[in-house]
């Protein structure tokens, strides 16, 4: 594309970020950790869009960004990256650059260049300079100051962590394990978007993928390509849905299928059908708890028979940011705090699921902050789990049309784990704060 933007004046370039070690992209060369946000201010400053676009999703992919966003202010552009789950400035830069900078993110993306007044969305495949391939989803949006962009950043080289890996331990991995190893029946993913449902589909996907056995996903879209998976992508424009692609998928003889969310009545009763003729059906629903996920289904219109018979375990899902060990330090907690802990701790009907010691010193954790992580306090994420495995107790339940309490106190009482306790588990190991832990979970009222 010509550079033909001019060069700015005065051009205010803030940075929020420290520099780390560098991921360059193969158009540009290696720079030294400490000169990368300057090659990043240096293609700002010298117009050159083209260096500039791809040093921001090196730069990205090198802080372990999830997404970059590109946002057009009154009088400034800003970048922003988000990472471990929190947006963060990078660097502005004028807004007479922007156009040249969204028409190139556009040919990247092979989206139009001629149209801005209608949202687009793309993708784009990136090889770095140490071969690490990355596929960007790219959504443009347009706002009163100009197109809004956010690129959505996929590693492909990124190995899926295991199940213990991700944060899951205790009775609800075994609960899970148990429910892999059953030769039909539904498991459900539930919580809010970028929780890392599809991360903990595909690490149970990894432990089921032989080669005795035939896995299909429809998805949407396919974010990581896993060698043995047949994987599909779905089509809306032309019906090819979550409904439609798993019937489809019936009839490709699989032994297991992985739907990426229930979104309607007709997906629902696919996989119940799935389930009563001897599949193994997982897949995602967006709900709150796994308790809720059981009313939400219920509601679509599923009768709850069905339910009973074909729901084996339901997972409900939180990401918290790890602290950082190389500055954390304990810290004092207030009464109400502590009186809180101690109410959701004694729901905990489970032994040796925290060890005793820590019970008993309800020692808690801050983050500080250094330059490992950024003056940050964190870095990087764990996942909190709430495993609801269904047992003849909760189907009774849901059979006479228990409320949602009731079934939550039942499921609690047979020994599921909630998110409030779970998170409260990981902050007395001292792997994340109090303060993350509420930010995703309920409190015990």
């Amino acid at each position: 594309m010509e550079q033909t933007a001019a060069k700015p004046q005065n051009v205010q370039i803030t940075q929020t970020t420290p520099v780390v070690q560098v991921v360059v992209p193969a158009a540009a060369p290696v720079a030294p950790k400490d000169d990368k946000l300057k090659q990043l201010q240096d293609s700002i400053l010298s117009a050159n869009v083209p260096q500039m676009v791809m040093v921001c999703i090196g730069y990205a992919l090198d802080l372990r960004s999830s997404d970059i966003h590109l946002e057009p202010l009154k009088n400034r552009i800003r970048i922003r990256y988000r990472i471990d789950g929190v947006l963060r400035q990078i660097v502005e830069y004028p807004p007479n650059l922007h156009p040249a900078v969204v028409s190139r993110i556009k040919i990247m993306s092979n989206l139009k260049i001629d149209e801005q007044r209608l949202p687009q969305d793309g993708r784009a495949d990136v090889t770095t300079g140490e071969g690490k391939e990355m596929d960007l989803r790219i959504s443009t949006l347009p706002t009163v100051n100009g197109e809004k962009v956010v690129m959505r950043i996929q590693d492909k080289s990124r190995k899926i962590p295991d199940l213990p890996a991700l944060g899951i331990s205790g009775i609800s991995l075994r609960n899970l394990q148990e429910a892999l190893e059953a030769p039909n029946g539904i498991i459900i993913n539930t919580g809010p978007t970028g929780s890392g449902k599809t991360t903990t589909l595909y690490s149970c996907l990894m432990r089921l993928n032989t080669n005795d056995v035939n896995i299909l996903t429809i998805e949407d879209p396919v974010e990581i390509q896993l060698d043995g998976l047949n994987q599909s992508q779905v089509h809306p424009d032309i019906d090819f849905n979550f409904a439609s692609g798993m019937r489809s998928a019936l009839r490709q003889d699989p032994d297991i299928i992985m739907v990426g969310e229930i979104r309607d009545k007709e997906t629902a009763n696919t996989a119940i059908e799935a389930s009563l003729t001897g599949h193994l059906v997982l897949s995602t629903l967006h709900t709150n708890s796994a308790v809720e996920s059981l009313t939400r289904l219920i509601n679509m219109g599923i009768q709850p028979y069905l339910i009973t018979s074909t729901i084996e375990l339901i997972i409900a899902q939180r990401l918290v940011r790890k602290l950082c060990d190389n500055c954390k330090k304990p810290t004092q907690t207030g009464p109400e705090l502590l009186e809180l802990v101690k109410k959701a701790l004694s729901g905990l009907h489970v032994e040796g699921e925290i060890d005793k010691n820590l019970v008993e010193k309800l020692q808690f954790f801050e983050a500080v902050g250094c330059e490992k992580c950024g003056k940050i306090g964190y870095y990087g994420r764990l996942g909190l789990y709430e495993v609801l495995r269904m047992n003849n107790e909760l189907r009774k339940l849901i059979a006479e049309g228990a409320t949602t309490m009731q079934i939550q106190e039942a499921a609690q009482n047979g020994g599921m784990v909630t998110l409030e306790q779970a998170g409260i588990i990981r902050a007395l190991e001292g792997l994340t704060t109090l303060d993350e832990v509420y930010r995703v979970a309920n409190k015990t009222e």
